[in-house]
């Protein structure tokens, strides 16, 4: 499953309204941030990312791409 970071954002804005924060309004800037948060988490994970092959003629550690 690919990354996504309108999905991933929508999931931190629903554990944020959860918790009490207001995320809509002329000074809520929860969805700001929420959006920051998500394209930081897939960027470093797509970025990072890497697999393991421990076994076989293709042993050894590649990057997801």
């Amino acid at each position: 499953m690919a990354m996504d970071v309108t999905t991933l954002e929508g999931l931190i804005i629903n554990k944020l309204e959860n918790m009490g924060f207001k995320t809509s309004g002329k000074h809520a800037y929860a969805k700001v941030m929420a959006n920051a948060v998500a394209e930081a988490v897939v960027e470093h994970i797509s970025n990072q990312a890497e697999v393991s092959v421990t076994s076989g003629s293709s042993a050894g550690i590649y990057k997801v791409s």
